[in-house]
């Protein structure tokens, strides 16, 4: 999927609790830029994203974050009244930078920040046959009071070995 994209994205959690490259390896194809959602500047800059190399990276920050010492291009964008940044601003900025193609990789809280702001297009849910217990949410959605407000999506689902791709149309283009 990275092969495919112009830029990834993901949410500061998980850029420091995965510390992933966010590159392209097991395929052939161009390595996106790689894009952190970090509204305070919390995501450390000894991670692997933040080291010099010839993979970009966009470290979005909100506006009361000093500048960073990293080999990462630092943006700043506002934040909403709930400290976090509009969706639509993020999309916005990267297309700016002719980055259209974009990879919402995770974390829950930022890809259900994006499916609520209506910015998804597709979406993957890739389900493994293996019980964790209580962790982090893959989705953290606002509740909804009946099961008319539920969103209802066009959907295929593509057996993976013994997981399941769910693809998820929530927009036509």
């Amino acid at each position: 999927m990275r092969a495919l994209a112009d830029a990834v994205v993901v949410g500061a959690g998980t850029a420091a609790a995965d510390n992933s490259q966010l590159t392209v390896r097991h395929v052939d194809g161009p390595n996106p830029v790689r894009v952190v959602l970090d509204p305070r500047g919390r995501v450390p800059t000894t991670l692997a994203l933040f080291q010099p190399g010839d993979v970009a990276t966009l470290h979005i920050t909100g506006p009361q974050v000093a500048p960073l010492n990293s080999a990462a291009e630092q943006c700043c964008l506002p934040l909403n009244a709930h400290g976090q940044f509009q969706p639509h601003d993020v999309i916005a900025l990267l297309a700016e930078r002719g980055l259209h193609r974009v990879l919402v990789e995770g974390g829950g809280i930022t890809i259900s920040q994006f499916i609520e702001a209506q910015a998804v297009d597709r979406l993957h849910l890739l389900v493994a046959p293996l019980l964790i217990g209580s962790g982090r949410p893959g989705l953290v959605m606002t509740p909804i009071d009946t099961l008319e407000q539920a969103l209802r999506p066009t959907m295929r689902s593509f057996r993976c070995g013994a997981d399941t791709l769910f693809d998820v149309e929530l927009r036509r283009s």
